[in-house]
């Protein structure tokens, strides 16, 4: 495969560092230096999502679907009533998760491209429900939920609240301890910068009190088990080795160069960039309340997925399509992993190149 430049939202480009123990002989794991890695895995997490130190963190092999489903098993059961915010695929996916595992349930429904907003959570008010589900980042449309808003929402009514943070986590600033958050997933491939494979949820204490106590149908899934082995730096089965020793390499890269704040800084400086940069071409940047991951364009001339073929096979360069009833409406342009300014220019050149051609 080419040596593509990679603005997709995941996976993403990786430092060299993290690439070089991809190409490692894969340890045995059933050690005392490899619960030190996963002990330290879970410390760095915990200080960069600013968890309480009670809280636990589990590594779970599979992408962050996994870690939503494993969390919706986990933490309700029939007897709890939901909201979700359903705003793009993402969303829906939670609506999914909770049908299957008859999670009872309400939708919120944002207008495509809009933020949450008071006039949305008002009907809602009071009505006994038990938590509440959101992607703060719904990666499908580029919409970052006022988490803030919905944090106050829960602590009024007294909700559970679960954060899907799969592609904000290290992107934007969250605060776990802050917003009274239950539940944060996040995953390996997106701002983390590592291959796919391992997905993350981190539980606060009192989240820890009530999976222990539900009864879970399943082997895989069954977080109770996650939580003993996590005691001792272990899962339950075995795990992406090699991932997990390159989100130690990348959790420790982070912490040397100033920490999360750092990284979302850096990660916010190359979206502003590139965002200032394409004023000039016929470009609608479709979202109302924006990530630092990535930014969602509506072509105004062109089919959305006609740039992204053509960037991948004469620039080599990917950028993320939609799909659905988007995939000809919007692209979008992520900006994490191991990108820098110098990759905007070369992102930019190739668009205002395709515009000169009549080809936006």
């Amino acid at each position: 495969m080419k040596n593509m430049l990679n603005f997709t939202v995941g996976p993403v480009m990786s430092s060299d560092a993290v690439r070089e123990i991809g190409g490692e002989q894969v340890p045995y794991f059933r050690t005392p230096e490899f619960s030190e890695i996963m002990l330290e895995n879970e410390r760095l997490i915990k200080k960069f999502a600013k968890a309480e130190e009670q809280a636990k963190v589990l590594f779970i092999t599979g992408s962050g679907t996994a870690s939503m489903e494993a969390t919706v098993m986990n933490v309700f059961t029939p007897s709890d009533k939901v909201l979700i915010i359903n705003g793009g695929s993402f969303g829906h996916r939670f609506v999914e998760l909770c049908q299957i595992h008859d999670i009872p349930y309400d939708e919120i429904n944002p207008t495509f491209g809009e933020d949450i907003s008071e006039e949305l959570l008002s009907p809602f008010e009071g009505k006994g429900y038990t938590g509440f589900l959101v992607n703060v980042h719904e990666t499908s449309t580029g919409v970052h939920y006022n988490i803030n808003l919905i944090s106050e929402f829960c602590k009024r009514n007294n909700l559970f609240l679960v954060v899907d943070a799969i592609s904000s986590f290290l992107a934007d600033s969250f605060n776990m301890q802050e917003l009274c958050a239950d539940v944060m997933i996040a995953g390996s491939q997106k701002a983390l910068a590592c291959p796919p494979g391992i997905s993350i949820i981190v539980l606060s204490e009192k989240v820890v009190k009530r999976v222990k106590t539900n009864k879970v149908r399943s082997m895989y899934f069954d977080l109770k088990d996650a939580l003993k082995n996590a005691e001792r730096g272990q899962t339950p089965f075995t795990p992406a080795v090699g991932i997990l020793r390159q989100i130690n390499m990348r959790l420790r890269e982070i912490d040397a160069a100033g920490g999360e704040q750092s990284e979302i800084d850096k990660i916010h400086g190359i979206a502003t960039d590139f965002r200032n940069r394409i004023k000039d071409l016929p470009f609608e940047i479709v979202s109302k309340s924006l990530s630092n991951a990535v930014t969602p364009i509506h072509p105004l001339n062109i089919s959305a997925y006609d740039i992204f073929t053509t960037l991948k096979d004469k620039y080599d360069i990917w950028i993320c399509p939609n799909g659905g009833n988007l995939k000809d409406e919007v692209f979008r342009v992520g900006h994490i992993g191991a990108l820098s300014i110098d990759d905007n220019t070369k992102l930019i050149t190739a668009l205002a190149d395709l515009n000169k051609k009549g080809l936006l």
